[in-house]
């Protein structure tokens, strides 16, 4: 009886230290493995991005600085919506904006363009659209760079190849930052209206906005020379209060028209002879300065990025956005014949 108990407990012994040598004899291999090892990446991190099916078939001749390359479509559209829209706005916001620059660029190729056959497109803001490198965006957005790039390119991507039509045409799809609460039909901002850019009710929360509101402040002789050089007719040899006089402004209180100087001009023209933020603006004479409170920032005509953000956060996804800023178009895929 003894004996039994004694190779019993010797059986137990050596079990018990089986359970503790084997993980040893497992894990002492590997060691140096285990603990030397790099954090897997994110799998999807330094990925070439990869176009659509629709958007890859169409390769644009982009003009950028000096130099023109060809890309396809997708890969110029998340340049281009990295570059005019922030990737912090919802996500819904972010596809109007690529279905927009998509729609613009389609129309600029049809239209001819400003490039003649040197290219389709450009890479300059105040000729066709902004365009940003992945390297410099990645640098701008610092610590959010991947999360950022990969909303940028499911934006194009998940609304490859759709476009805004009117008539079953692509149309001008133009776009501003933010408007004064109403956007502004095509005809008060340029020479001809068209049926789909018309005023329309924008959700701007202009406290949310940076530089909704803004100041410029001129001396007299900075505006005179800034007026003068856009309107050579006018006659500003009197006191500064009286140069700038009779406004007429629109539903949304930009400007349409004002006397420069006894010459009536549009407001538009002022704000680019003065590098107003917008035509939405007042002015006073302030001894002899002149002084213009601004609302917004753009022409104002079509889409607004910050309106359509509010839209996207109140739960409007992008073909609602589109068709609300975008009077009596559709929202399809299209492809440039």
């Amino acid at each position: 009886m003894k004996r039994g108990v004694r190779e019993s407990v010797a059986v137990s012994a050596v079990l018990l230290a089986a359970l503790f040598i084997l993980p040893l004899l497992v894990i002492v291999p590997f060691r140096s493995e285990l603990l030397t090892r790099e954090p897997a990446m994110d799998e999807t991190e330094g990925e070439p991005f990869v176009s659509g099916d629709l958007d890859s078939r169409t390769v644009l001749k982009v003009k950028n600085g000096d130099t023109v390359e060809e890309i396809d479509l997708g890969t110029y559209l998340v340049g281009v919506v990295r570059a005019e829209m922030p990737a912090s706005f919802e996500e819904e916001a972010l596809k109007a904006q690529a279905v927009a620059a998509r729609t613009y660029t389609i129309y600029k190729i049809q239209t001819g363009g400003n490039h003649a056959d040197e290219a389709d497109i450009c890479t300059d803001s105040t000729c066709c659209q902004a365009y940003i490198s992945e390297e410099r965006a990645k640098a701008n957005w610092g610590e959010n760079a991947n999360t950022y790039e990969k909303k940028v390119e499911n934006a194009v991507t998940s609304t490859d190849g759709e476009t805004i039509l009117y008539g079953g045409v692509p149309i001008l799809a133009v776009f501003h930052s933010s408007s004064a609460g109403l956007t502004r039909a095509a005809g008060q901002v340029w020479l001809n209206d068209l049926p789909y850019l018309q005023a329309v009710d924008s959700p701007e929360e202009g406290d949310a906005i940076p530089n909704y509101y803004s100041r410029a402040e001129f001396t007299a002789a900075e505006a005179r020379e800034k007026l003068l050089a856009a309107f050579p007719e006018a006659d500003l040899s009197g006191p500064v209060s009286g140069w700038l006089k009779n406004a007429v402004t629109d539903s949304a209180g930009s400007v349409e028209t004002v006397e420069v100087g006894g010459v009536t001009v549009k407001g538009t023209q002022v704000r680019a002879a003065l590098g107003l933020r917008s035509a939405c603006f007042e002015w006073e004479a302030q001894g002899e300065k002149l002084v213009f409170y601004v609302t917004g920032y753009g022409h104002g005509v079509g889409l607004s990025q910050y309106g359509a953000n509010r839209m996207a956060a109140g739960g409007a996804d992008y073909k609602e956005i589109l068709t609300h800023y975008y009077t009596g178009v559709t929202v399809e895929p299209y492809l440039p014949g």
